[in-house]
């Protein structure tokens, strides 16, 4: 593996209760202090493949059984989650999951859980920089929080156990348009500043393109189609498919959109 290589994915397959086989053949590279996005359709595997980064197959009874996942030039494939994560792999799951009892610090103070008692108040300010809108809210319970309120909350949690690999699983969804703006420039800075590597599944594929640098789309559990995010931005098929452009350049209103059958040229 390179050095500059932070993950590399090689060939794997993903079967859940030895039956269900969700991914088939999928490889990627992660480049350190890169965003990489995963874009793709509901059901292609985006969310399967963080969790077998992360480990997180495992209490769902999944495996990779074929292939190899090297994280730093060590092989940590179906290693058991909490490994993963004491070795700087941080997932945040789709659907902003805090502890709604606790307050929104301690939801935060959560995330320094694998740091054995290591000193967190510089983390603790870094979070409530990127993240002002916390500030307000640090001792209400977080099931009092707004959409918005939660998705910052739960990034800031992954933020506080100072991850060298962050994985995003969705994190526009069901947020206005404007905070998934805000979001998003908040990540774009964190990888800037901090030099933290992200790879980001979403499905609102301009946004995600606006921010990663490098960029794989996958349908029925492969990856079909990869390249540097200004080059997917300007494919036809991306721009038809994920991004709602007609080849002409024009927007597609969503009649043409749901009507509209795929080329694919990449299959």
């Amino acid at each position: 593996m390179e050095n500059n290589t932070l993950l590399q994915i090689n060939n794997i397959s993903v079967v859940y209760s030895d039956v269900i086989q969700i991914l088939k053949g999928v490889s990627l590279d992660v480049t350190r202090s890169q965003i990489v996005s995963l874009l793709g359709s509901n059901g292609a595997g985006k969310t399967t493949t963080l969790k077998a980064i992360s480990g997180l197959l495992k209490p769902e009874n999944g495996k990779v059984t074929e292939g190899t996942i090297n994280y730093r030039g060590h092989n940590i494939q179906n290693s058991a989650p909490e490994a993963i994560t004491r070795l700087g792999i941080i997932q945040v799951l789709e659907g902003r999951q805090a502890f709604k009892y606790l307050t929104v610090e301690e939801n935060l103070r959560v995330g320094t859980a694998t740091r054995w008692g290591k000193p967190y108040r510089k983390d603790l300010e870094l979070v409530y920089h990127y993240f002002a809108p916390l500030v307000a809210r640090k001792h209400s319970l977080a099931g009092y929080c707004s959409g918005g309120e939660l998705q910052m909350l739960v990034i800031g949690r992954a933020l506080m156990a100072q991850p060298r690999l962050l994985l995003l699983d969705e994190p526009s969804l069901g947020l206005a348009p404007l905070l998934v703006k805000e979001i998003f420039e908040i990540v774009r800075r964190i990888n800037e500043e901090q030099c933290t590597t992200l790879i980001l599944v979403e499905q609102n594929a301009n946004m995600a393109l606006q921010i990663a640098h490098f960029g794989y789309v996958m349908e029925n559990g492969r990856i079909v189609l990869k390249g540097d995010a200004k080059d997917l931005r300007e494919n036809p098929d991306v721009k038809e498919s994920y991004l709602g452009v007609a080849a002409s350049g024009t927007i597609k209103s969503y009649g043409d959109v749901k009507a509209y059958k795929r080329r694919k040229r990449w299959l």
